[in-house]
């Protein structure tokens, strides 16, 4: 019985690889589809994807950098343009300040060439003048002086 079985499978086999070889055959003779078609490269493509996944990794970092660096400049400007404000804000008070400073010095300059002078000093002797009668009426004037005040020297 072994022997039976085993001269089944010998022609199971050599039918096999007849089948085989026909098919083989026929596709060298004529192939089932025609035209011009690139050869595969494997190392040239492992090259180039090798390539590709370098050039990317680098350009991502290089994102990744542009995106931390446009952050500290931005908060950069923001500390600048807050600094900015703080200046423009110190330089009005300054302004106003001298504006205050300037009207009491020249109010200081009055008050010492007053004092120069002795404009304002009392009388050291009073004279005395007999009246004198006029026929002439004074009319009141109207006072047209404004509450302004004045300084003089600057």
């Amino acid at each position: 019985m072994n022997t039976a079985k085993a001269r089944v499978r010998d022609g199971y086999y050599n039918n096999y690889q007849q089948r085989e070889e026909f098919i083989t055959e026929q596709a060298e003779k004529a192939p089932i589809i025609e035209g011009y078609f690139f050869k595969e490269n494997l190392m040239k493509e492992m090259a180039i994807r090798k390539l590709n996944m370098t050039l990317c990794t680098i350009l991502g970092f290089l994102v990744v950098v542009a995106f931390v660096s446009y952050y500290f400049e931005m908060s950069n400007e923001i500390t600048l343009n807050t600094l900015s404000r703080q200046v423009t804000t110190l330089n009005d008070e300054n302004a106003e300040l001298q504006n205050h400073l300037d009207r009491l010095k020249s109010f200081n300059n009055v008050d010492s060439k007053m004092a120069q002078q002795n404009l304002l000093q009392k009388a050291a002797k009073v004279i005395e003048v007999p009246a004198i009668a006029s026929n002439v009426s004074l009319e009141k004037k109207k006072d047209l002086t404004s509450t302004v005040d004045w300084s003089i020297g600057y």
